[in-house]
């Protein structure tokens, strides 16, 4: 059986593929090309061009329509290009059908994130998970992995060596799937007792987009290092520290980044990491405010926590990345409409976020700017949990260990 396979470390060339649809209109579709190239540079691939089709919808046979593929195929013979990646995720029926006619390793966004998890995967809770993922990737497209035997068939009532090779591999997987589910199961009991060991101490969790700074903003008010990087998927697994702030303790946590189109098998995966955000307290959803698109990228994070049902719990936003914070002024005679890109942080600050003065904050974790400000809105937050906590006692401090952590 085929395993799944993580790209090479060399950097290959590839050129990524997307749609402009009733849904998807063009600004979106080359922002979220974008972000598939940050995602193929995250996993060591060099994305040399892109590829729109305008369509109603994807080709049900090869995504984009055959004059597309056509000319995809043409430009790839003449780059050399090793990886053609597309930027939603493909049925085993256009998978077979692409690769017919490009001759070369095909991704779609899932095998793509797939990829970047089982390299940063450090500890054996999230390389159980991944792995998990990628066999409920796998399994769904098992048949175009023995479309090299498609043509051997046998006689009458006999079958022949493709489908028998396709239901062994497809009973193997089936096996290691309920493995580590067993071996997740066992961990998840391992963490939870870790979680009981906490004790009474209020939890506070970062939330946010991927590279949106969590990691940055954790070491900072930590005071411990935590793996930061300025790559996707930077953190996998959860980080938490125990934080004092004026004689006040609580954890805090660092979770894994949010995205759009997260893949489902991911989400599965990864539920017993978001436990630390179900059994948060409190959560400060970091936003990077520079980005273009960071409402939406808001949007997908509140989307995503409604899924693990946390939209009920109270929710700190900190604007990070103020220091990166671009904009373009209009002309004077200018009458479009304004856009994120043509309005100053100051003018921004007083549309629907002036509504939440005492639920955000604007920061820069890199320059270490206002740091001070949100340990202080944080010290309110999490003493008003611990009040109502402890309505008639002083909190009795704990020093718990690393280990219990």
């Amino acid at each position: 059986m085929k395993e799944f396979i993580i790209t090479e470390e060399r950097t290959e060339k590839a050129v990524l593929v997307g749609l402009i649809t009733p849904g998807q209109n063009e600004r979106q579709a080359r922002e979220y090309l974008g972000e598939l190239a940050f995602l193929a540079e995250t996993a060591g691939i060099d994305p040399v061009r892109q590829f729109y089709q305008r369509l109603d919808m994807p080709h049900a046979v090869t995504f984009v329509g055959t004059g597309k593929l056509q000319q995809i195929h043409e430009y790839v013979i003449e780059n050399d290009i090793g990886i053609v990646i597309f930027d939603d995720e493909l049925s085993a029926k256009q998978l077979r059908n692409i690769e017919k006619v490009l001759n070369v390793r095909i991704l779609d966004r899932t095998h793509l994130i797939l990829d970047i998890f089982a390299r940063r995967a450090q500890t054996a809770h999230a390389r159980t998970q991944v792995e998990l993922a990628q066999y409920r990737y796998m399994l769904p497209r098992l048949t175009r992995l023995w479309t090299h035997l498609e043509r051997q068939r046998g006689g009458i009532h006999m079958r022949g060596p493709g489908e028998t090779q396709l239901e062994t591999d497809r009973r193997i997987i089936l096996d290691k799937i309920a493995r580590l589910k067993r071996e997740l199961v066992e961990i998840d009991r391992q963490k939870s007792a870790q979680r009981k060991n906490r004790g009474k101490l209020v939890r506070v969790a970062l939330v946010g987009y991927t590279n949106a700074g969590k990691s940055t903003l954790m070491t900072l008010l930590s005071k411990s290092e935590v793996f930061a990087e300025n790559k996707l998927f930077a953190t996998l697994d959860t980080t938490v520290r125990k934080m004092i702030v004026d004689n006040l303790p609580f954890l805090l946590s660092d979770t894994v980044g949010f995205i759009r189109k997260l893949p489902t098998e991911l989400v599965e995966s990864f539920k017993s990491t978001l436990d630390e955000v179900r059994e948060a307290d409190l959560l400060l959803h970091v936003v990077d405010i520079s980005h273009p698109s960071f409402e939406e990228q808001i949007e997908v994070v509140n989307r995503t926590l409604v899924e693990i049902d946390c939209k009920e719990k109270p929710v700190l936003i900190v604007f990070n990345k103020i220091d990166a914070f671009t904009f373009i002024p209009k002309e004077e005679d200018d009458l479009t409409p304004c856009v994120r890109e043509n309005i100053p942080l100051n003018e921004l600050k007083e549309t629907w976020m002036a509504k939440l003065p005492d639920s955000c904050i604007f920061l820069s974790a890199k320059e270490r700017t206002n740091i001070d400000a949100l340990k202080s809105l944080l010290y309110e937050r999490v003493r008003e949990i611990h009040v109502r906590r402890f309505p008639y006692n002083d909190f009795l401090y704990q020093d718990y260990s690393e280990e219990e952590i």
